[in-house]
């Protein structure tokens, strides 16, 4: 099965997860990456190579989304960090052996190493990678940008850049970001969000590739990998609703094909849980109503998220339509009855099978015939699909063992 895909969209949208915060999305990684683009193309380099660094700028910091604190930690320019790099060895290590990914992996694990060498891979001057210095120097301007009066404050930025070049940046590069820098229309490129998509369009230049359904379970899977870091208690989550999913699509008849897509559907259900706080996702207690107001949020980023991927439609509907009820009274689209697809009905039946199954802030793990009781009831109350929970226990032990296994295997590490 293949997917005809522009890869920009693909890594705008994976990009586009990463900037999910209380308050909406964030636009850091994209400015990142405009401002990396702009350097490159003002130092010659072609067009199409700067696609990979456009690329690498949209994902640079996906080793420190699945920390709240972290997250929001590497962008507070004020601030001391003598860990700066565990993020970007942890990109590395996410992206090093995907084969659609990979190259971006080195350019991520060096993107903050000072020109001078003091950094801990010691690496100095043009012995690092070209595509990391330019990210470092981007990203340290983009950390610096004010939300108004932009023009105001580009010097005092420059100012300090100037400061630190030859020992954190590549004194090329500042100059060249100086050279530049006295256009006015590169700072206000930089705060026009109506400038944005008009730039990404204009960096296509591959335009449709295919991917293997493979291949996209591959991304899948590493997206997975940072969702479930989000909590201690989700460890092995995305991966196991992926599972459940898979096995009751098989069972409701669907092709091979279509039993893969499911899968990637259950790997991305949660992207948009990246918008929760560690804070709320770990809390003992009973949620507020504001806590429960953000909690609501995520199933909205995911679909939002997938739905921008070329022929991810139908995976957006089955992955972001799990907290949906067959009465209505679900969210965050108050989908019911007919209108709610088998696959989405698939997706719900098994996120609710893997969450019972797990350790909880709140509660312990369930044995299978308390949650097989709890499920009947939701049947009953129209909030799960009968049929679809009815193939789930013809099948539960094995698939309860699988995800006990796969917890404690999470545990130990």
């Amino acid at each position: 099965m293949l997917f005809n895909i522009h890869p920009m969209n693909l890594i705008k949208a994976l990009s586009q997860a990463l900037e999910l915060s209380t308050g909406g999305l964030g636009r850091h990684h994209w400015r990142t990456a405009m401002i990396s683009n702009r350097i490159a193309e003002y130092i010659g380099i072609e067009k199409r190579q700067r696609n990979l660094l456009v690329y690498a700028g949209l994902l640079h910091d996906l080793g420190a989304v699945s920390n709240w604190e972290e997250k929001h930690r590497i962008r507070n320019v004020d601030l001391v960090q003598p860990n700066i790099y565990e993020h970007a060895e942890t990109g590395y290590l996410l992206l090093k052996d995907s084969k659609q990914l990979g190259p971006l992996a080195p350019i991520i694990r060096h993107h903050h190493d000072h020109w001078d060498g003091s950094s801990p891979y010691q690496l100095a001057g043009e012995a690092i990678p070209l595509f990391s210095r330019i990210i470092n120097l981007a990203d340290k301007v983009e950390a610096h940008l004010p939300e108004d009066n932009i023009l105001e404050h580009c010097p005092a930025i420059l100012t300090l850049i100037r400061k630190q070049s030859g020992s954190v940046f590549d004194p090329e590069l500042v100059k060249a970001l100086h050279d530049f820098g006295r256009q006015e229309s590169f700072w206000l490129d930089l705060t026009n969000p109506h400038y944005y998509q008009e730039f990404f369009q204009n960096m296509d230049d591959y335009g449709r590739l295919p991917f293997q359904i493979d291949d996209i379970i591959d991304v899948a899977e590493i997206f997975a990998t940072i969702i479930d870091r989000t909590s201690r208690f989700t460890g092995a989550h995305s991966r196991s609703v992926a599972t459940v999913a898979a096995y009751l699509a098989q069972a409701r008849g669907y092709s091979q094909a279509e039993v893969k897509l499911m899968r990637v559907a259950g790997l991305f259900h949660d992207i948009g849980k990246l918008a929760i706080p560690n804070t709320i996702l770990e809390k003992p207690g009973k949620l507020t109503e504001r806590e429960f107001a953000i909690i609501k949020q995520h199933p909205y980023y995911t679909y939002r998220i997938l739905e921008k991927i070329d022929g991810f439609q139908m995976i957006a509907e089955w992955a972001a339509l799990h907290h949906e009820t067959l009465d209505g009274a679900g969210y965050p689209f108050r989908v019911a009855d007919n209108s709610l697809q088998l696959g989405s009905r698939i997706v719900a039946v098994a996120d609710v099978f893997t969450a019972l199954s797990e350790n909880r802030p709140y509660r312990q793990t369930l044995d299978l015939k308390e949650i097989e009781k709890i499920m009947r009831g939701m049947v009953g109350n129209r909030k799960l699909d009968g049929a679809v929970v009815s193939d789930l226990f013809l099948n539960s032990t094995e698939l309860y063992t699988i995800m006990q296994q796969r917890a404690a295997a999470y545990a130990a590490v």
